[in-house]
C-alpha cells in the first residue's frame, strides 16, 4: 500500500497568535510491507505524521497519496472511512481508551458500523486475539482487569480485527517492562512477516528500535534529514547525536570501541552476539 509525502507543510493553529509550523516542505515515502520507523526528539513532528497519514489531521500544504487517496486541504477525502478501515493506528496508552465491559466487546466495538454478521464479527474478534498471542478464553474477562501487556495486547487486536493493511503504532513501549517489549517486538515482526503488513512505529526507544526496525527516518527541523536501512541511520553516530536523538546501546559501545580501541565489531541486533565478538577479540 503506498504512503508517500508530497511537499507535506503542517501549521498548527494557523492564523492565530499561536501559530506554529510543524512540518515544512516534508518529503518521504514509507516502505511497503517493512518495519518503517521515525525517530526524532520531543515536538519533531512524528505524531503529527501518523495523525496526517490517518486524516486525524490534514496538512496546511502538500499532499500525502496513501493508496488510491490524496489527503491533502483543497479537496474532500472521497471515502475516509475505507482509509481508516485499512490504517489502523494504535495510539499510545490505548488501553486508556477501554470502555466495554468484557474483552469480546471492546474488540468487536468497532465492527458494528460495517454491518457485519453476528457470525462474521466473532470470527474476526478470535482471529484478531490470536494474530496478538491470546486465545478466546480471554473473551469473557474484564479489560481494566489484565497486565498491561495484556490489555496492550487487546487494543492492538482491536485494530487488527479490522485487518487492515498498514498498522501505526506510536510510542508502543511506553509503559511496558522489558518482557511485554520482546513480546511486542515478536508480535510486530510476525505481522510483517506472517500476515504481510505493512508496520510504521513512531517511538523515542531506539534500542525497541534496533531488534526489529527495517528502515529509519530521522525528523529534525520540520524535516527528515537522514533515512536509510537501520545500520545505515544507526552507524551515523554523531549526526544523531547533534539531531538530540539517542544511540542504541548495543551500537554505541561499538561505536566507543572504534574510537578508543581502533577495533571494528560491526553492529549487532543483539547484544549476545556483541558479547561473542567481545570473546573473540580478547582470545
Amino acid at each position: 500500500m503506498e504512503i508517500k509525502f508530497n511537499n507535506v507543510g503542517y501549521i498548527y493553529n494557523e492564523k492565530s497568535s499561536l501559530e506554529k509550523e510543524i512540518l515544512k516542505d516534508l518529503n518521504l515515502e514509507i516502505k511497503s510491507n517493512q518495519i518503517n520507523a521515525i525517530i526524532g526528539k520531543s515536538g519533531s513532528g512524528k505524531t503529527t505524521i501518523i495523525e496526517m497519514i490517518n486524516a486525524l489531521i490534514i496538512p496546511t500544504s502538500g499532499n500525502i497519496k496513501v493508496d488510491n487517496c490524496f489527503i491533502e486541504k483543497k479537496s474532500k477525502i472521497v471515502n475516509i472511512s475505507l482509509l481508516r478501515f485499512n490504517v489502523g493506528l494504535i495510539f499510545e496508552f490505548p488501553e486508556e481508551q477501554f470502555f466495554n465491559k468484557t474483552v469480546e466487546k471492546e474488540i468487536g466495538f468497532g465492527l458494528k458500523t460495517f454491518n457485519y454478521k453476528t457470525d462474521e464479527i466473532k470470527q474476526r474478534i478470535s482471529n484478531a486475539l490470536k494474530m496478538v498471542g491470546l486465545d478466546d478464553s480471554y473473551l469473557p474477562r474484564n479489560p481494566h482487569t489484565l497486565s498491561n501487556g495484556e490489555k496492550r495486547k487487546v487494543a492492538i487486536a482491536s485494530i487488527l480485527v479490522f485487518n487492515p493493511k498498514v498498522v501505526i503504532f506510536d510510542e508502543p513501549t511506553v509503559g511496558l517492562d522489558s518482557n511485554s517489549k520482546n513480546n511486542l517486538i515478536r508480535l510486530i515482526k510476525m505481522l510483517k512477516n506472517k500476515y504481510n503488513k505493512t508496520i510504521i512505529v513512531v517511538t523515542q526507544d531506539v534500542d525497541f528500535l534496533h531488534k526489529m526496525a527495517d528502515y529509519i527516518f530521522v525528523l529534525s527541523d520540520k524535516k527528515v534529514v537522514l533515512e536509510g536501512d537501520k545500520y545505515q541511520v544507526f552507524s551515523e553516530v554523531e549526526t544523531l547525536r547533534k539531531h538530540g536523538i539517542g544511540v542504541p546501546k548495543v551500537i554505541e559501545f561499538s561505536h566507543k570501541v572504534l574510537m578508543e580501541k581502533g577495533i571494528k565489531m560491526g553492529y549487532r541486533d543483539e547484544i549476545n552476539d556483541l558479547i561473542k565478538d567481545i570473546y573473540r577479540y580478547a582470545k
